[in-house]
């Protein structure tokens, strides 16, 4: 008997034993190393993007959190909490085994687990590093985690790492994030009333949620009152004071994001390329960027005007082609009046814009279509279209690097270009057989500018464009009409260098990246380079500041844009994009509007009447403040006085020339002007068209009249440095002459004489700004459909 009952007794004792060191090494299994443990302060973080001020912009986060030291929580945030979900903590050493018993006994009452009993300790190595079932099994796991960490870390560190790790509900992490979003204040600075109802939400944040149920929020905040006037933090009064009150809420964290989304997206994703999804979206990275909100809300602003303008012009031209084809006799009938010109289109018309810096090339506002929320693809960097007539400046820029001048007379522009077997002349709106190349730019001279490639050579400009950063373009005639494909962005920033000395900014959004501790993970050195000379920055722009006084561009000015500026407009085949770059010496804006799909913007919708008010309308609100100023001749530019016919020295006959104006009436007046040139390349021959007077004056007058705009004349041979800018730049503008050369193109060519006596009311052609068709390559749709 006795040795039977010592087997069971020793049975009993190995199971007991055996299961229990079974259950010790279960427990084991699953929990955290020492090395981990102490990494329990590592959380998910919002990264915070600043913008050019270094105000809080925008934020990206997997977790809404902003980690916060306990000395900047409330006190009152402090007391609500202790006094709801650990009385003791202060006193235990990671578990409470008075508040377990309590919570048994309540369970046992209730028959179910109504209680859990757990520490703030408990709590939060459960959140670190368990599972959320209710097990036995987990709840004993939890006690060994809460003792380990309470024998690595202090109270206050425990305490300060619950309160910043914690969820608060409806996507609220932490105490500084949950008073941000539910009072529009700090942490710090909660009163008794929004720290008790931030404390009752820890229980269950999803139910209690104010913005979810404000009711249950306020039933649960008054037990927290009764906790903390238990605990003798709060009196009677208060308590009444605080129930009779209703719950105010205001979020202040999670406030619309309702401007600069394009530019935030373009910011997420080179964040992304450079650090990884992880980090950016869990690290807490400070993000500090070029964004200048008023600029960016002014350029959302333009573009949604401009649009609405827009679509209220092809509403009203949809309209008159229904009503005409309902007066049209229809065997079947009449044709109803057509009502899509009424309703939301499905691909509606968009437009993008990008501000920049030429010097630094800090990117100040950009937008990438009409709406982020309906398209986030951004036309304004990833979408490559025909830049038309606006690709000119590069052919020109090229021409001035190879030793021609503004006052170069580009002829010969009635030949055919020779393309091996095939010829092709372009379609122009002016029939003169020469002119000057300040003139062929600022009257946008298809002719001309085809007829400059041809000298320099379409591989000089293939690399020009290489080398401003435009990229690889096609090695075919029609380049010099804009036949390649470009993206807005890098456009701008090509336009940019001839604001910038030559320099090609680099566009840049990111400033700099700090990661949560403040030290510097990555600063904005982007290398610029220069693409062209000093000079021929200086001279182009020059010449591109005519455009915009006297030329296509001119719009801007009678839209009331008055500083000095520059800039170029481009059209496409079919009228089915516009775009303008235009720029001051401290910025440069490009704009396009266009389809995603290609189709026609408006029936003779050129640039100067669909993109140039856009430009207009974001750059007077952009540079509201901005003082007048120009760009200052570099050393080595001369300015000489010279005659517009023949780009020669300006002779006496020259300041007195006969013309003939639009009426066939005999004019005089002069054909001096004063050009700039790299010092080398000026004139050294005095005009041999005027030495003399009469009929072949008026004759060689009439063919170059209007040619180049109005300017004071000056003496020979002068360095511009010791001169203001000439009138072509400084931006102000001046009544003029209305030009007086054909603009017309007529059915059957004519000889010398026919174009020099143009018959009034001769049929005018089409736009210059419009890249024309090259024989050399098949007909295709510009642009890359997103």
């Amino acid at each position: 008997m006795v040795p039977a009952l010592v087997i069971a007794f020793a049975l009993v004792a190995i199971v007991t034993v055996g299961g229990g060191t079974w259950f010790l090494n279960s427990l084991r299994h699953g929990l955290p190393d020492q090395n981990a443990i102490r990494k329990i302060g590592d959380m998910d973080q919002a990264t915070t993007i600043f913008d050019a001020s270094d105000q809080m912009a925008f934020t990206i986060y997997k977790e809404q959190r902003i980690e916060v030291p306990l000395s900047e929580m409330s006190p009152n945030l402090v007391h609500a909490i202790l006094d709801i979900e650990d009385q003791r903590f202060y006193q235990h050493r990671g578990f409470d085994l008075v508040r377990i018993g309590s919570a048994a006994m309540a369970n046992v009452r209730r028959r179910r687990a109504a209680q859990g009993g757990s520490t703030i300790t408990q709590q939060l190595a459960r959140q670190s590093f368990l599972r959320p079932d209710k097990t036995l099994h987990r709840k004993f796991q939890e006690l060994i985690l809460a003792t380990r960490v309470e024998h690595l870390y202090t109270k206050d560190h425990i305490l300060e790492t619950y309160l910043n790790k914690v969820y608060f509900g409806d996507g609220l992490y932490g105490v500084e994030a949950a008073s941000r979003g539910y009072f529009g204040k700090h942490a710090s600075e909660l009163d008794v009333e929004e720290a008790a109802l931030l404390a009752g939400l820890v229980k269950s944040p999803s139910s209690y949620a104010p913005t979810v149920n404000l009711e249950r929020a306020t039933t649960r905040r008054n037990v927290v009152l009764q906790a903390m006037l238990d605990a003798g933090h709060i009196n009677r009064a208060t308590l009444d004071a605080i129930r009779a009150k209703p719950v105010a809420l205001h979020d202040t964290l999670r406030e619309p994001e309702s401007h600069g989304q394009y530019f935030k997206e373009q910011v997420r994703r080179e964040l992304i390329d450079r650090f990884g999804w992880q980090l950016v979206y869990q690290g807490g990275l400070r993000v500090y960027t070029t964004l200048d909100m008023p600029m960016q809300m002014a350029a959302e602003s333009a573009v949604a005007e401009q649009l609405k303008s827009l679509d209220d012009r092809r509403r009203a031209v949809a309209i008159r082609r229904a009503a005409a084809k309902t007066q049209t006799p229809n065997k079947k009938g009449p044709t109803p009046v057509a009502t899509s010109g009424t309703m939301p289109e499905r691909n509606p018309l968009q437009a993008a814009l990008v501000a920049m810096e030429p010097r630094t090339g800090h990117v100040r506002a950009m937008v990438g279509g009409r709406d982020f929320h309906v398209s986030n693809f951004n036309r304004a960097v990833q979408a490559k279209r025909q830049p038309g007539s606006a690709f000119k400046p590069f052919v020109y820029a090229a021409a001035l690097e190879s030793g021609f001048s503004p006052a170069s007379i580009i002829d010969h522009l009635d030949d055919p270009v020779v393309i091996g077997r095939a010829s092709w002349t372009p379609d122009d709106h002016s029939t003169g057989s020469s002119m000057t190349m300040r003139t062929a730019l600022r009257t946008s001279s298809n002719r001309a500018a085809v007829r400059m490639l041809q000298q320099i050579g379409i591989g000089r400009a293939v690399q020009e464009a290489r080398d401003i950063g435009i990229g690889d373009l096609p090695n075919v005639p029609s380049l010099a009409l804009g036949s390649g494909e470009v993206t807005l962005q890098s456009m701008t920033a090509a336009y940019g260098a001839f604001a910038n000395h030559g320099i090609v900014p680099k566009p840049v959004l990111i400033r700099r990246v700090e990661d949560r501790d403040g030290t510097l993970l990555y600063q904005s050195h982007e290398p610029a380079s220069r693409a062209i000379s000093d000079t021929t920055a200086f001279l182009m722009s020059t010449m591109l500041a005519d455009v915009v006084n006297a030329g296509t561009g001119a719009r801007a000015r009678a839209l009331g844009f008055k500083l000095p500026a520059a800039g170029k407009t481009g059209t496409t085949n079919d009228f089915n994009d516009a775009g303008f770059i235009g720029y001051t010496p401290r910025m440069v804006t490009g704009v396009w509007v266009g389809f995603d799909q290609p189709r026609t913007i408006l029936p003779r919708g050129f640039a100067a009447d669909v993109a140039v008010p856009l430009w207009a309308t974001f750059m007077k609100a952009a540079t509201k403040d901005a003082k007048p100023e120009w760009l200052t001749p570099p050393p080595g530019v001369v300015a000489v006085s010279v005659c517009r016919v023949s780009g020669q020295l300006a002779g006496e006959g020259c300041s007195d020339v006969e013309v003939v104006n639009n009426d066939g009436e005999i004019d005089r007046r002069s054909m001096v002007y004063t050009e700039y040139f790299a010092r080398g390349t000026e004139p050294t021959i005095t005009c041999e068209v005027h030495s003399g007077h009469g009929l072949t004056g008026g004759i060689v007058g009439r063919v170059a009249d209007g040619e180049s705009p109005a300017a004071p004349a000056r003496h020979e041979n002068m360095v511009v440095g010791s001169l203001p800018p000439p009138a072509a730049t400084s931006g102000v503008v001046k009544p003029e002459t209305k030009p007086e050369t054909t603009t017309a193109t007529e059915p059957n060519k004519r000889g010398f004489w026919g174009r020099i006596f143009r018959r009034p009311g001769d049929p005018q052609t089409q736009d210059p700004d419009k890249p024309k068709d090259d024989p050399t390559k098949p007909k295709k749709k510009p642009g890359q459909q997103p």
